[in-house]
């Protein structure tokens, strides 16, 4: 039976100073050592986890955009799915004329383009995941389609234009990542069907796979594998839908899981 760990980064595998603890990043080497693929799921862009990886000396691919892109260890792509640039003009453009006050960022390859670069709230998303955002619109964008929308803004800001968005844009996926951050991507997108992607290319039955999530955006891909953990500072709604937890991610969740897995 070949295993294999995905888990997602900002308040799963990172604690709450966006830091790795010595006990997780021992977890991720003894798996390593068993011949056992850790792969990172995230929403961030493949340009604000490589840096993470550096620092840590983590190997192995990455999924990215919570499911739109997959790369190897190498970084090639294995996987991308977008929307069409009028398609997301139009979202931008519906955004733009809520009453809602959000800062908008767009997502292509590995480009973050933001209408003002000196918005709080995008210097300090650039800060958490050690990126750079260039400020322009869609037609900076050099890719052909769009991977990820990302709104920040006050949870009730972002809770109102989840509302909005999902009635006007039913088809597409519409998913908050925390309270204050809301992703949209192409219908179809979700880390769940980018595991399944990697579980098919390694001929891994997802069943025999285990996932750490703390989110809305990790409830799809928890539910796809055999063993999916939610930790400990997830939202309450969550722990009804995921009955197994770990401990929070300030106590190093993650790796007490797998230890009481045996894996490690």
């Amino acid at each position: 039976m070949r295993q294999v760990v995905f888990c997602d980064v900002d308040g799963t595998l990172l604690n709450s100073e966006h830091k790795l603890t010595p006990l997780t990043e021992k977890a991720i080497k003894e798996l390593g050592k068993k011949g056992i693929p850790f792969v990172i799921v995230s929403g961030r862009s493949p340009s604000a986890i490589y840096p993470m990886q550096e620092e840590y000396g983590l190997r192995g691919p990455i999924i990215s955009y919570s499911g739109a892109v997959i790369l190897d260890e190498n970084r090639n792509v294995l996987f991308s799915r977008g929307m069409d640039k009028p398609s997301a003009q139009e979202l931008i453009d519906f955004i733009e004329h809520s009453p809602f006050d959000v800062a908008w960022s767009i997502f292509a390859s590995d480009e973050w383009v933001v209408k003002d670069k000196g918005d709080p709230r995008i210097i300090q998303e650039e800060a958490i995941v050690k990126a750079e955002a260039v400020q322009g619109s869609l037609s900076t964008i050099a890719a052909g389609e769009i991977n990820k929308i990302l709104c920040i803004g006050e949870p009730q800001e972002i809770l109102g234009l989840e509302e909005s968005v999902k009635a006007e844009f039913p088809t597409y996926y519409i998913v908050k990542s925390i309270d204050r951050l809301l992703e949209i991507m192409q219908a179809g997108v979700n880390k769940a069907a980018a595991v399944h992607i990697l579980c098919e290319l390694w001929g891994v039955d997802p069943k025999d796979a285990v996932a750490f999530g703390d989110n809305y955006n990790d409830l799809e891909m928890l539910q796809a594998v055999g063993r999916g953990v939610l930790m400990g500072n997830a939202p309450n709604d969550l722990k009804e839908i995921i009955t197994t937890h770990t401990l929070d991610n300030d106590s190093d969740g993650v790796y007490h899981a797998l230890r009481d897995m045996n894996l490690i």
